[in-house]
């Protein structure tokens, strides 16, 4: 396994291929959840992911998370579009994604708090992250969900 890092302009078709199966996947098949998942923020985010033989032709991402700056989203630089294999789970590479989008983020947005729209059902998963739940449970795509920040070391 081999984890990976890029801006937009960097990912080749094959890391781009890769992210949206796993994407489609997990948000779209799995959650059954029929909602446009390329909004056109993917063009201004940073991509952090895991392949299972990363640099092999058709190599599938095991796990993966999308960052977006300050102001794509929301004043802080937030974590999103957070997805594992579902055969992946329980493994510990959530948690590992999670540390490195999280040390991607300090490092390009360094002091600043990062913020996530978590699904209620992990509120606890990402406290233990160092995330706070900020507000009330809310509904995204049908889907309960709660804003969630951790706070920037200056």
């Amino acid at each position: 396994m081999e984890w990976k890092s890029k801006p937009w302009e960097s990912l080749t078709r094959d890391d781009w291929h890769a992210i949206v199966r796993l994407r489609v996947d997990v948000f779209v098949v799995e959650q059954d959840c029929p909602y446009p998942d390329l909004d056109g923020k993917d063009l201004r985010a940073w991509h952090v992911w895991v392949e299972d033989a990363a640099g092999v032709k058709g190599s599938s991402a095991l796990a993966y998370a999308r960052i977006l700056a300050p102001g794509v989203s929301y004043g802080e630089p937030s974590i999103g579009r957070v997805a594992t294999r579902r055969d992946r789970r329980g493994q510990g590479i959530g948690k590992d994604l999670m540390l490195q989008s999280i040390q991607v983020a300090e490092g390009v947005w360094p002091g600043h708090d990062i913020r996530i729209s978590a699904q209620c059902y992990l509120e606890q998963w990402y406290n233990d992250l160092g995330f706070a739940s900020v507000g009330e449970p809310y509904l995204e795509d049908d889907i309960p969900h709660i804003q969630m920040l951790r706070s920037g070391v200056a």
